[in-house]
């Protein structure tokens, strides 16, 4: 049976699993990006990686989901941001396929875990989906007809830079835009709080985290409401570190998104939050690079 090594590099760890040709993960492991050593010292562990499993295993294919805006045609970083310093410009696919001789695919890492969602998971079955991941920023990925949109020049689906409100939509509804509201409206180090934090605060009664957490549900769901004008989904499928917390969420985001939305339009979507948790990256990686093999 064909075996294939899938990543999913993000800011923090490299999550890397092994997966046969039935999409399942027969080996699964994380190790920390390091990413302040930047994109060529990411490049070094991850060739390191390939190569201590292709001696254990005939490696058919190297599947790459990654943080930053991907080629996806070429394989090549074309944007990432300061906290992967030097990653820009980094052509993954051409790299490794010139040291291992098998074909590799790259993607960017919410086009995956939204890619995941769309075919073995929360948005399985629609026609059109859309997929956020809500953490220290907020990343999109809209799936038409079971692929990726990426738009004239791959960067559709970045839409944590939408303007919104006098500033950008990860700026005012992302985890760390909430943590970094708590931290002023309580006057304490931001470095005291954390997303989960503030949660059990407010599930205790605390007026200022339950007031910023219906402020954060409320710019989320005006952010996801203007998107849905545009690309007018079946399914919104949130992901990333809220997921924990949708029980408590879901009333409040939807709330918001029927506020924002015509009745017409809103009653028609449905919004569900993410199934496939933190494996949602490599099984997107190896679904993106089975539909490109």
């Amino acid at each position: 049976m064909k075996k294939y090594i899938s990543f999913d590099i993000g800011g923090t760890m490299i999550k890397y699993g092994i997966m046969n040709e039935h999409g399942e993960i027969v080996e699964n492991h994380e190790t920390p990006t390091e990413a302040r050593g930047g994109g060529p010292h990411i490049m070094q562990k991850v060739r390191e990686l390939i190569e201590l499993n292709i001696r254990e295993y005939s490696l058919s294919g190297i599947c790459i989901a990654t943080a930053g805006m991907v080629d996806h045609l070429n394989g090549k970083i074309i944007y990432a941001n300061d906290s992967i310093p030097n990653y820009t410009g980094i052509e993954i696919k051409k790299i490794l396929e010139a040291q291992f001789h098998i074909p590799c695919e790259v993607e960017n890492d919410v086009s995956c875990a939204g890619l995941s969602e769309q075919l073995i998971g929360a948005s399985k079955g629609s026609k059109v989906s859309l997929c956020l991941t809500i953490g220290t920023g907020i990343g999109g990925c809209i799936i038409i007809d079971n692929k990726i949109f990426h738009g004239a020049f791959h960067s559709a689906g970045e839409v944590g830079y939408m303007n919104m409100n006098g500033s950008n939509f990860q700026k005012t509804a992302s985890t760390s835009a909430l943590v970094s509201k708590v931290a002023s409206l309580k006057a304490c180090d931001i470095k005291e709080l954390n997303g989960i934090k503030i949660f059990e605060m407010a599930q205790t009664g605390d007026s200022i985290c339950m007031d910023a957490i219906d402020e954060f549900c409320d710019n989320l769901g005006y952010g996801i409401a203007n998107i849905c004008y545009v690309i007018n989904p079946e399914v919104v499928v949130l992901g990333g570190g809220i997921t924990k917390q949708k029980e408590y969420l879901y009333e409040r985001i939807r709330k918001s998104m029927d506020k924002y939305l015509i009745e017409e339009v809103g009653k028609k979507i449905k919004l569900v939050f993410a199934e496939n948790g933190n494996q949602a990256g490599i099984l997107g990686a190896y679904l993106n690079f089975k539909n490109n093999n």
